[in-house]
């Protein structure tokens, strides 16, 4: 699901920005909050250690308190050259990819063994989402300053594993610019307890019992989520401003030459052959997809509030992402872990997220989790995403800051069903 370019400010209304092609424009920050007007050496380094010592202060945390800082003094912390976009370096990662994902599919049909056809389809699938992840900057801006490379390659990458580029970008930057809102974010936002609770018991079952979650892209796609109508490829839905129409039009017939190119495959190939090269893969990728997404923004252990009205902000919102160790898959998917800097400045290549975090942590202080290590496979994070599905059900109807709460009743019937 042409980016962000966000305003050094803090506090902007949670509203649905629009812009044309290109990045997305955000209000102009007061001069009193600018990156130009923030103290800078000695000073700027005591005023930093004052807001790490703050939040990191013993007693009780709050996660759901105004943070001690501001939108640009994280801003100030990262490093000039972490914000520059080398058009050469990121397309590097591009062929990259599609030469293993050509390479994977070359050697398991040629070698056509039920022992390869597993191992290959984990692969592949990792790989169509490291695609996916390279088109999702593309769509930040965070590719290169060039739109129509970033839009070109977009294209090319998002449809080759079925999404529509510009109907996901649109709605990924709605999500962006109202996250941590209850009725304004857009993708695995909580439900409100009345909505929840008019679900039937079967639409609850899919939500919250893996491995359901772990297919829902495509539906989202489709319709949506639960309490919210319209399509990623109907240009007239209200995810989209009529100024945005050509370009819905656009993705939408991109996705649709794919399937063309698909059936094509599968009438020269044989259905089980385009089965097993590309259907399976394609459903690992949404698992990947659905998998990373929830994680990013749900945190059992820890829970993370969510809020409405004046309580929101940009810059809290963003807080309550959470960074994700993936062991060997970090490199794998161009570190889209990071997810807290990422939210906060989507503009950041990937390829700097890790320096701009590190760079950042003694601003975000208490705000910033460390994500626990995972080894070379992050299996652990399979057993986070259950406990969490178990209790991050609803949020309460009423309340500027509010958290997940558990549905017992739900919990007790999947346990008696098991």
């Amino acid at each position: 699901m042409a980016r962000l370019v966000l305003s050094e400010c803090c506090g902007l209304a949670p509203l649905r920005l629009r812009a044309g092609r290109g990045a997305i424009a955000a209000p102009a920050p007061p001069a009193a909050l600018s990156a130009a007007a923030l103290p800078r050496g000695p000073a700027a380094a005591a005023i930093h250690r004052d807001w790490a010592l703050r939040a990191a202060a013993g007693g009780d945390f709050d996660p759901g308190a105004p943070p001690p800082f501001g939108l640009a003094e994280i801003r100030a912390a990262i490093p000039k050259h972490c914000w520059v976009k080398d058009p050469w370096r990121s397309m590097s990662y591009v062929l990259r990819d599609v030469v293993v994902v050509l390479g994977l599919a070359a050697a398991a049909a040629r070698l056509d063994s039920w022992l390869v056809w597993p191992l290959y389809w984990a692969a592949q699938g990792t790989m169509f989402w490291a695609l996916f992840v390279l088109g999702h900057d593309c769509g930040h801006g965070s590719f290169s300053n060039n739109p129509k490379l970033n839009s070109v390659v977009g294209h090319i990458l998002h449809s080759s594993i079925l999404v529509p580029y510009n109907g996901w970008r649109i709605s990924h930057r709605t999500h962006h610019q109202n996250h941590g809102h209850v009725e304004n974010d857009e993708s695995w936002h909580p439900l409100p307890e009345r909505l929840y609770n008019s679900l039937d018991f079967m639409t609850k079952k899919l939500r919250f019992t893996m491995p359901f979650p772990l297919l829902a892209f495509p539906l989202y796609l489709f319709k949506r989520s639960p309490g919210k109508t319209g399509s990623h490829f109907n240009p007239s839905s209200d995810l989209f401003q009529p100024n945005e129409k050509k370009d819905i039009i656009t993705s939408t017939a991109s996705w649709l030459a794919m399937v063309g190119l698909l059936a094509g495959l599968t009438f020269v190939m044989g259905p089980i052959q385009m089965l097993k090269l590309y259907a399976v893969p394609y459903l690992v990728f949404v698992a990947w997809l659905d998998m990373v997404t929830y994680l990013h923004h749900h945190g059992h252990e820890d829970k993370l509030p969510w809020y409405r009205g004046k309580e929101w902000s940009y810059l809290r919102g963003g807080l309550t992402t959470l960074d994700r160790d993936y062991g060997l898959i970090n490199n794998i998917h161009h570190d889209i872990g990071t997810h807290v800097i990422h939210h906060l400045f989507p503009q950041i290549p990937h390829y700097h997220l890790i320096e701009a975090t590190e760079a950042a942590k003694p601003v975000l202080g208490k705000y910033y989790k460390e994500p626990k290590k995972s080894g070379p496979l992050p299996l652990h994070l399979f057993g986070v995403l259950s406990e969490s599905l178990k209790q991050d059900h609803y949020v309460s109807d009423t309340g500027d800051v509010v958290y997940y709460q558990i549905d017992k009743m739900m919990n007790t019937s999947a346990q008696n069903s098991d």
